[in-house]
């Protein structure tokens, strides 16, 4: 059966259903945005062409396809959850509104071998993510075209995107136009490319798989001090006397800088995501355009630090409360302008305000 069919008879509809996670509502290390915020990672248009259908193949007995209006006329499922975004933030209670994975496969009949569900998006850089078949089902995956009673808009995924609920946000893929059913697993494009955690568990921190480089590897580009354009995914660089490292455009997600002395040292477009400065000695470095997307500063001492055109989303500046109360030292030298704030969670962004007497806006 192909779009143009007739569905098949179907139970009725679904009523709201609360995704409860396993623990604290928040998980480790995450913070909340603002209630009115919604940030925008990642690519905010697709590609060209993008077609209002979903199609399923692969190992399954009946490949199928269904355009927008006849995924409307199956039965309607709404989950109330919240989204955490690998780098750091979290929003609370959205209801996504679509069809359940689940109600889809019957239609389609999984062979007895589909052991691993692609989703595909129309995208310049054809993201995909993966899923066991099985944590797919039980986690409740839903095929999302309405967020909060209103149709999906285009920089958040619509007209369809894939809702897994209890996992870091990039296994909910925007644009999403084809399902693939698999025997071998196929790491999608954050996976493969940027190595995230191909389970995403938000609760037990699941961000990134094992570092890229072996020990005497990295030993030896940390004696450099010259990181510049090297991918070093969780390399560990911690309490080192690292004053004028370069490391322009370096690829640095997850890397630990926690306590090492870094004064005048060069990030200018690196991605830092996640990255950790906890007390360093950043006085004079330079973030110009770099990707600082859920990094920590809790402690660190940033005077004459520039961020001109940093990316701020989930990035934190103070950490803990009472004797545990950890900040960043901010000053009118510290070179964060206006515009890159607004990303900040409240919090956060009120405590930058203050250390550098502006009015929160």
């Amino acid at each position: 059966m192909f779009a143009q069919d007739k569905p098949p008879t179907m139970p009725p509809s679904k009523k709201t259903t609360l995704v409860v996670p396993p623990g604290p509502r928040l998980p480790p290390n995450q913070q909340l945005v603002a209630a009115d915020k919604w940030p925008i990672i990642g690519e905010r248009t697709p590609a060209a062409g993008l077609l209002r259908e979903l199609r399923i193949h692969g190992l399954v007995d009946s490949m199928q396809a269904w355009t927008i209006a006849e995924l409307a006329e199956l039965p309607q499922t709404t989950l109330q959850l919240d989204l955490h975004c690998v780098t750091r933030w979290s929003k609370f209670a959205l209801e996504f509104s679509g069809v359940l994975l689940s109600d889809l496969l019957e239609l389609v009949r999984p062979q007895a071998s589909a052991k691993y569900i692609s989703f595909i998006a129309h995208s310049d850089r054809r993201h995909s993510t993966s899923l066991l078949l099985s944590d797919a089902l039980e986690l409740n995956t839903l095929l999302a075209t309405h967020v909060d009673g209103h149709p999906l808009s285009v920089e958040h995924g619509g007209p369809i995107r894939n809702i897994v609920p209890l996992r870091y946000l990039y296994k909910s893929v925007k644009w999403l136009t084809e399902i693939e059913l698999l025997y071998e697993d196929r790491l999608g494009y954050w996976e493969a490319e940027s190595g995230y955690h191909n389970t995403a568990d938000p609760w037990k921190e699941q961000r990134y798989l094992a570092p890229t480089l072996d020990r005497r590897a990295a030993a030896k580009l940390i004696e450099s001090r010259d990181f510049s354009g090297h991918d070093l995914l969780s390399i560990d660089a911690s309490q080192r006397e690292l004053n004028g490292l370069r490391a322009r455009a370096a690829l640095l997600r997850n890397a630990d800088f926690r306590r090492s002395q870094l004064q005048r040292s060069d990030f200018t477009q690196a991605n830092l995501s996640n990255a950790h400065f906890e007390q360093a000695d950043l006085r004079g470095a330079d973030f110009s355009g770099a990707d600082l997307e859920g990094a920590c500063f809790s402690g660190a001492d940033l005077r004459d630090a520039n961020f001109s055109g940093s990316s701020l989303f989930g990035a934190s500046f103070f950490s803990g409360a009472g004797e545990s109360y950890l900040a960043a030292t901010i000053d009118s030298s510290t070179n964060l302008p206006a515009s890159s704030l607004p990303p900040l969670t409240p919090e956060q962004l009120d405590f930058v305000e203050q250390c550098l007497n502006r009015p929160s806006q």
